[in-house]
């Protein structure tokens, strides 16, 4: 407990540092609030006292008039500590929350399979969410408070050593009793918090694989699954606002007896005439102050207590370190001009395996290609790449051939450095990848995948995906050059267009000439096409060859093949069975070499070989 409470006062200090003015002048604000609080009671007291003693009407009427100056003021003051406390809280929360999102996009595809996006929403967003409210109420309630149960307590002492220490009992017992169950409950709403990522993980991936549940009949099965994650939700929810109810209760009944307790005393003291009806008041209007501040100090421990399960699930976000390390010279950019054709490519004894996977840990949106190679255990007891040996000449074009589970997307991942090879190593333009930074190699390699993701933004920003420094000329170029410039004059507000999220409204294969226009602004060396196996009306299926044909020209080239006719613009074929190299070679060698299996597949087609009805995994 102690360990997290430090670090989350290390959040605070490292997101209210930036705002040093602004906390400033919360910390006058409060002092000014809890001031005035403090004298008012003080000046009711002066009335109750010189009335008895026969002041003239005028003054009373002045003191009164001071009186309410002084509660006006105390209100405004509280009024803008609150806005300022809020202001403060949620600018900190939303740097933490960018910092959050920047860690988790950093962390490996390995990670990114083990949690399921609606989890990680739940860590961004709700665990910080609950931080927000504790960043203000620690200032406004945490702190305020406890400054003014110190100050009425020393008031308390100041009228009588027995009335304080009255107070000081109260308010020290009652504080050691929420330490005392502070434990259990941060236990409590931890589960809550935790089910409730469960929750909201579940209905994410349902809803996102609603067309096969209801294609397939699951409605049952997702119904089951979803009233038992309610129940779990439910049940630790439940568990955890019970145990508030108890704090609530026990801290009323303390202050029911606390105040019984200091009104009997004030009796006892004006009957002996050793305090005035205005120390009475006093006495009976301190104790009454503490009830508040108290009651607020145990709704935000409860708050606290919230907060502090938040934030060991953020720490644990942030101690979670990427397993692939960019440490590669940041400064060293790969050359690459057209006249180069591209950049070289060479696989040596390259063998990867998915390590710590098991069923519970993969996700069911996973590539048509890997669903072969990720659905089952065995998987991490085999390598999905074993010794994987070619290379590519500047300008060359690979076909990559084999069955579902061959390990041919993982191929392509471990170029971009999604994972590291369990072993062997991968050269680029001649250069380890190792040593090169994820910005340089990245920016040298396109890649235009069968399932393309169009965001819910403009057209422009979906293109350059929101790099604001493209300029429009060059967008309209490549969108002319590439055959859609009838559909790009078509669209009702033209680049700034507002695309709706998954790209509806488009067709497949208009959504796929989108991702080439993406790969030519980026203008890489090698090029990366996981080819659609869908079958595209003729028109734009026109369009997409000759899309391919001018995004491979001059360029290294990688194409995941599902059809013969990708196949014949390929200048070598590397044939994958099982992770291993079963065939490479030049195409028109291999497809006149009857003992080929490569000649095989031209005779039969590559349809079975690509998931068909004879499919291995």
């Amino acid at each position: 407990m102690t360990t997290t409470i430090g670090s989350l006062f290390d959040l605070l200090r490292i997101y209210l540092q930036p705002q040093q003015r602004r906390v400033l002048v919360l910390i006058v604000l409060l002092a000014l609030s809890i001031g005035l609080q403090l004298i008012n009671p003080q000046i009711v007291r002066y009335v109750l006292d010189t009335a008895q003693s026969g002041t003239s009407l005028g003054a009373l009427v002045g003191v009164a008039l001071l009186f309410t100056l002084f509660g006006v003021g105390q209100k405004v003051a509280s009024v803008f500590a609150s806005y300022v406390g809020e202001d403060v809280s949620w600018t900190a929360t939303n740097a933490l929350r960018a910092d959050l999102a920047a860690h988790c996009l950093r962390l490996d595809m390995g990670f990114h399979n083990a949690h399921t996006p609606g989890e990680l929403i739940e860590r961004v967003d709700g665990d910080v969410s609950e931080l927000a409210t504790f960043f203000s109420h620690l200032m406004l309630r945490v702190i305020a408070n406890g400054l003014l149960i110190l100050g009425v307590i020393l008031l308390l002492f100041q009228e009588d050593w027995r009335m304080g220490l009255a107070g000081l009992l109260y308010a020290a017992l009652l504080l050691y009793l929420l330490q005392v169950v502070q434990k259990r409950n941060v236990r409590l709403w931890g589960a809550a918090r935790e089910s409730l990522a469960g929750f909201n993980g579940f209905l994410e991936e349902r809803l996102a694989g609603r067309e096969d549940v209801r294609a397939n009949g699951g409605e049952a099965y997702v119904l089951r699954g979803l009233a038992l994650f309610q129940y779990n939700s439910f049940q630790a929810h439940y568990k955890a606002r019970l145990f508030g109810a108890f704090m609530f209760g026990l801290t009323h009944m303390l202050f029911v007896l606390a105040t019984a307790l200091g009104l009997g005393m004030g009796i006892v003291l004006f009957i002996n005439a050793q305090v005035t009806i205005g120390t009475v008041y006093l006495i009976v209007y301190y104790l009454a102050i503490l009830r508040e501040p108290l009651e607020q100090i145990r709704d935000q421990i409860r708050e606290l207590q919230q907060s502090t399960a938040s934030v060991q699930r953020i720490q644990e976000l942030f101690a979670r370190q990427p397993a692939v390390l960019d440490q590669g010279d940041s400064s060293f950019a790969l050359a690459y001009v057209n006249e180069q054709k591209g950049l070289a490519v060479a696989f040596d004894a390259i063998s990867f395996r998915y390590e710590r996977m098991a069923s519970k840990d993969v996700t069911e949106d996973v590539d048509e290609d890997e669903k072969g190679e990720k659905e089952d255990e065995a998987v991490a007891k085999r390598d999905v790449l074993d010794h994987v040996s070619f290379a590519l000449e500047p300008g060359e074009i690979l076909g990559l051939l084999g069955r579902t589970g061959s390990g041919k997307t993982t191929l392509t991942r471990l170029l971009f450095r999604l994972y590291e090879p369990t072993s062997g190593r991968i050269l680029l333009g001649g250069t380890e990848l190792s040593a090169l930074s994820f910005r340089d190699t990245r920016r040298q390699i396109g890649m235009v995948t069968q399932d393309v993701q169009l965001f819910q933004a403009s057209l422009r920003d979906n293109i350059t995906m929101f790099n604001r420094g493209v300029e429009d000329d060059r967008i309209l170029d490549v969108l002319y050059e590439l055959g859609l410039g009838d559909w790009y004059e078509a669209q009702p507000d033209g680049l700034d267009t507002y695309l709706q999220s998954g790209g509806a409204g488009l067709s497949a294969g208009e959504a796929q000439l989108l991702a080439f226009v993406r790969v030519f602004l980026k203008d890489p060396g090698l090029v990366i096409l996981d080819e659609a196996s869908s079958r595209l009306d003729p028109a734009t299926e026109q369009l997409l060859e000759r899309a391919t044909d001018r995004l491979l020209e001059n360029r290294t080239g990688i194409i995941i093949a599902h059809r013969l006719s990708t196949v014949e613009r390929a200048n070598t074929i590397l044939l994958l069975e099982q992770g291993r190299v079963a065939e490479y070679g030049p195409r028109e060698k291999l497809a006149t070499d009857q003992a080929s299996h490569f000649y095989h597949l031209l005779q039969t087609g590559l349809a079975e070989e690509n998931g068909g009805p004879h499919e291995s995994r």
